[in-house]
């Protein structure tokens, strides 16, 4: 893969970028019509692919908060046309990295030595490129070291980048007004924790540590002393990546604990700790030759303060969903109705609401739950299908929900994706026995 000298900082450069990438779109736009004008018959999967590509390819050189968002928007696998989330999903571990020129010259900036002079052997090409930082594998003292490098003005430039993509985010979410800045302010706030290593060194020592008796579930050791505020320095792992594994003949066995690990983790956090690793997809998870799971990147992770979590999980159980008061009741503690809302949207959002909570808490209806079961899932595609036709949603003003739904839901989603690829068979309240 062709290597990067040099990543734009500046925010005319940064902008000029995704001009360009606009004016490409435009292009793929003017081509699909002229077809379609000949062709009536013409679908949209070809400007789909086109428009991903160049948007991706847009992104990949920029790195940081625009291909983060790119990213995070690959998990959405009922939102987006399965082209972008194709193409989307490759910046998670797939990007073009930067030179060794540019690696050693960064590496000096962040840590004030070169990597010859902190490591015994440091390989100058990385192993792993994404959207804020790449890998580079190490060693020193006889051990195996993995060490992540941020790229270069990644942390300023997240709120310039952010304002550029908003304008697309609020077609995308139907977001309207003002009211929609909590979201993007939540976003920023957590990419620019994202790019403070030392926090992610801290949280990755304090989750891993709480985490360690959950079986099945491996960690790396981190190495504060050999880490800074843009570089990490962390035991070398080996395994497939979680995504090329679910591509191989795996047995129902090894899926169930695979997935039942991975479940355990994540209830664990959420209802032990009260934060959670938000950033579930296949690039953060390895399976080794033991067949258990390894988590790797803990630099997303999303506090849960008790004013959403009791009433988020209240809707989980099917007495309240069922009961009208109490289930509005907890609409608006969780601000899906907002004091001000005529009967139509109240009556629209319940609705809306009640149809989604009914079928994505279902899993936590049962001790068991099969993440295989394509019933779910076609339930769920049918649901994303009947609202992103519903005309009368599209003029609703989308700015619904607390801003803490942004990174629980998606750690839900990517959650119960990552389980489906493992077709993972999970007793749902094993958990309980590592709370006490």
């Amino acid at each position: 893969m062709k290597t990067l000298d040099k990543i734009p900082t500046g925010k005319i450069e940064r902008a000029s970028k995704l001009v360009r990438t606009g004016a490409k779109i435009g292009g793929n736009y003017a081509k699909y019509l002229g077809k379609k004008i000949i062709d009536p018959n013409t679908t949209r999967d070809e400007l789909d692919e086109d428009n991903a590509t160049d948007i991706y390819d847009g992104l990949k050189s920029l790195k940081g908060s625009a291909l983060k968002v790119a990213q995070m928007l690959s998990m959405e696998k009922n939102l987006l046309p399965n082209a972008y989330v194709e193409k989307f999903s490759l910046s998670q571990f797939s990007v073009p990295p930067l030179s060794a020129p540019l690696v050693r010259k960064t590496f000096k900036k962040y840590l004030d030595k070169y990597p010859e002079e902190v490591f015994d052997s440091f390989n100058k090409d990385s192993v792993n490129a994404a959207s804020i930082g790449q890998v580079h594998k190490a060693t020193k003292n006889g051990k195996q070291l993995a060490v992540k490098i941020q790229y270069p003005g990644v942390a300023q430039s997240i709120s310039s980048d952010l304002a550029i993509v908003k304008p697309i985010a609020i077609r995308m979410f139907n977001l309207q007004g003002k009211d929609s800045d909590k979201y993007f302010k939540e976003v920023e706030n957590k990419l620019v924790e994202e790019t403070d290593y030392v926090l992610e060194v801290s949280q990755s020592q304090e989750i891993t540590y709480a985490c360690k008796q959950i079986p099945n579930i491996k960690f790396p050791t981190y190495y504060p002393e050999l880490s800074s505020s843009r570089i990490i320095t962390m035991d070398w792992m080996t395994g497939k990546h979680l995504s090329e594994f679910t591509k191989t003949d795996f047995t129902q066995e090894i899926g169930n604990q695979l997935g039942q690990a991975l479940w355990d983790f994540y209830m664990y956090q959420i209802h032990g700790l009260r934060k959670v690793h938000a950033d579930p997809h296949p690039g953060n998870f390895l399976v080794n030759k033991k067949n258990e799971l390894i988590a790797i990147d803990f630099g997303c992770i999303k506090e849960v303060p008790d004013s959403f979590y009791k009433p988020y999980f209240e809707l989980a159980k099917p007495e309240n969903i069922s009961d009208q008061r109490v289930f509005t009741g907890k609409l608006y503690e969780l601000e899906i109705l907002l004091p001000n809302d005529t009967d139509k949207e109240i009556m629209f959002f319940s609705s809306i609401f009640h149809q989604l909570l009914s079928l994505f808490t279902s899993p936590f209806h049962a001790n068991e739950f099969d993440f295989a079961d394509e019933a779910f899932w076609s339930k769920i595609a049918d649901l994303g299908e009947q609202f992103s036709s519903d005309k009368q949603l599209r003029k609703m003003n989308g700015n619904r929900g607390s801003k803490h739904f942004l990174y629980m839901n998606r750690t839900f989603f990517g959650l119960y994706n990552l389980l489906h690829d493992l077709k993972a068979h999970v007793k749902i309240n094993d958990y309980k026995k590592y709370l006490n």
